[in-house]
């Protein structure tokens, strides 16, 4: 066989290969998963100065980020959710699930109970 025939043979079998390799990695990798908390603070004060720090740090150890942190609010449609709303990011759902399961996050939850009512759910943002 020539040997340009070998080296463009060989350059179409590593972009094959390369291109295997990049869509299985695609395919490992896991989406982000976000959760969302409505919460309807009833003693602001006490919420801001003791469970906030605590619950900030404990979402931070686990590696998730703000995205939301209870800013204004506009309904399109229904009404309006009357309590605050909070949104987090991390990196997927084992990393959410790791938060909520974690000893920082459950012992700020009694201080949180104490200000607030909580509504906590996640769910799983798109692939990258």
């Amino acid at each position: 066989m020539q040997s340009k025939y070998k080296v463009a043979l060989a350059m179409i079998g590593s972009f094959a290969l390369g291109a295997a390799a990049i869509e299985c990695l695609h395919a490992q990798a896991k989406p982000p998963a976000y959760t969302v908390a409505e919460i309807a603070v009833t003693d602001k004060e006490g919420f801001t100065k003791e469970f906030l720090p605590a619950a900030g740090k404990a979402i931070e150890d686990a590696g998730g980020t703000y995205v939301v942190r209870a800013g204004r609010t506009v309904s399109f449609v229904g009404a309006s959710p009357e309590s605050r709303v909070v949104v987090l990011k991390f990196d997927n759902m084992d990393k959410a699930q790791a938060w909520w399961d974690s000893p920082g996050r459950k012992e700020t939850q009694p201080t949180g109970d104490k200000y607030a009512k909580f509504r906590v759910f996640a769910v799983e943002g798109v692939s990258p």
